[in-house]
């Protein structure tokens, strides 16, 4: 394992620094100090793992393809745009528009996240993305979902909270989001209907929420004991009479 001092060190330099430690054969970095740093590990491909201390900035992990990042803190907007294959383990709250365009891998993030996450999150071949987030999120979560998984939690959410904003799926039409509780059918796109969980959603749900509280050191039955609601897209050509005759 390497260590890499973050502190005062530009974006651009820290990130040509990680790539080059990984070209030498090493196999795991350790970050500390960080502080805002955009881009880190974007595009980088490979079986690597990168322990971040601190707070990346934007864009972390856009285009990764198979990497481990776990980031001891909080993460800003844009995470895992367009990720193709990878995990990352979010200690801490995440921002706006996770997972934007993600067509493979695999996010857990302890805490809360911002606006459009999972927008345009699709599927690709034989790949089926999926965010887990342990608590809350904000509007448009899962805007024009195209394929993949979303598990929302809503752990230790207080009494004002709500465990998601408004328009959440709108213009959704692939994939499947799972919502521990229930949500308001207001909040919803119409272009998605939502009802109880099967024993196939179940099975699912269940194993992501095994290794959801095996990082984060949750209790597997605490989660489990609240039913979850599953969201999914009854027309996959929502705005097709708009356009077509």
């Amino acid at each position: 394992m390497t260590v890499i001092d973050a502190k005062n060190v530009y974006f651009q330099q820290l990130n040509k620094l990680v790539k080059e430690t990984f070209a030498k054969g090493v196999n795991e970095i350790t970050l500390k100090n960080v502080m805002g740093q955009r881009y880190i590990a974007d595009g980088v491909s490979g079986n690597q793992k990168i322990i971040i201390e601190g707070t990346p900035g934007n864009d972390m992990a856009a285009y990764m393809d198979g990497l481990e990042v776990v980031v001891r803190g909080n993460a800003q907007d844009a995470m895992a745009n367009t990720m193709n294959e990878g995990r990352i383990i979010v200690h801490g709250n995440a921002g706006d528009t996770v997972g934007y365009a993600m067509r493979g891998g695999e996010i857990f993030i302890k805490g809360n996240v911002g606006y459009r996450v999972g927008i345009h999150m699709k599927e690709y071949k034989d790949k089926r993305p999926a965010i887990i987030i342990g608590g809350k999120a904000g509007d448009f979560f899962g805007e024009y979902m195209a394929g993949g998984i979303m598990i929302l939690l809503g752990i230790n959410l207080q009494d004002e909270d709500e465990i998601v904003g408004n328009f959440c799926a709108t213009g959704m039409h692939g994939g499947t989001i799972y919502i521990r509780g229930d949500v308001e059918q207001y909040k919803l796109g119409k272009e998605v209907k939502i009802v109880e969980t099967n024993d196939e959603d179940n099975e699912i749900v269940a194993a992501y929420v095994k290794r959801f509280c095996h990082y984060f050191g949750f209790h597997y039955d605490f989660i489990m004991k609240k039913n979850f609601k599953k969201l999914y897209p009854f027309n996959t050509r929502p705005y097709g009479n708009l356009y077509a005759y």
